[in-house]
């Protein structure tokens, strides 16, 4: 029952989030951003098998950081940043033992290599111009480690995972292209319903059956 509740229960939470609850106070801002990934985290516990195994507890320790990174970015962008790059790390070992091949496809490695160099070139670039070189190493960091996340997301064979981690890439693209290239209109709702959704799908990942569903 609870499981069936959960994910509307994560939709409407997600909704008053992105539409609802204003930018000030920034403590309520806050508080409602991690009321859907507490939910979430707590999807994931009930989705995980009697036997669980590594790779479920990197899952959720890639679920909590994304949570505190959640908390962290409203205040400070570096240390948000570093609070999800070490969720992805979580993330690229949980599903190096999820892995179901070794050897990810050519075309995947090529397409996440130029989608990455592209991206990467423009930010980098443009905090070049704005004088804030100083997270071009942070930023071409991160860029790395969630396009590993996202290459070793394929090689688990779950389209959870895989659709999960490519919906990442996709909003902190939109994250970073608004606040270093230029606007994006609606950025904040696209960042936040295509993070979520992403947050749901890799939680979604930790059931036994994920693979071959």
């Amino acid at each position: 029952m609870r499981k069936a509740i959960l994910p509307w229960l994560i939709l409407a939470m997600s909704f008053i989030y992105i539409f609802l609850i204003p930018e000030d106070p920034i403590a309520l801002k806050v508080s409602f951003k991690l009321i859907p990934m507490v939910l979430i985290i707590g999807y994931a516990l009930l989705q995980l098998p009697e036997r669980r195994a590594a790779e479920h507890y990197l899952i959720l320790a890639g679920l909590l950081c994304s949570m505190i990174g959640d908390a962290f970015i409203a205040f400070s962008f570096v240390a948000g940043l570093g609070a999800f790059l070490v969720g992805h790390l979580f993330y690229l070992s949980g599903f190096i033992k999820m892995r179901k091949s070794s050897n990810p496809r050519l075309a995947v490695i090529l397409l996440l290599a130029i989608y990455s160099f592209l991206i990467g070139r423009e930010l980098i670039g443009s905090l070049q111009e704005s004088g804030e070189g100083a997270l071009m190493v942070p930023v071409l960091l991160y860029i790395l480690v969630i396009s590993l996340m996202a290459l070793t997301a394929f090689m688990t064979g779950s389209k959870w995972a895989i659709a999960g981690s490519l919906l990442f890439v996709l909003s902190d693209t939109i994250l970073s292209w608004n606040m270093f290239v230029s606007p994006v209109p609606f950025s904040g709702v696209f960042i936040m319903t295509t993070y979520y959704t992403a947050q749901f799908l890799i939680a979604t990942s930790v059931r036994a059956d994920s693979a071959e569903s």
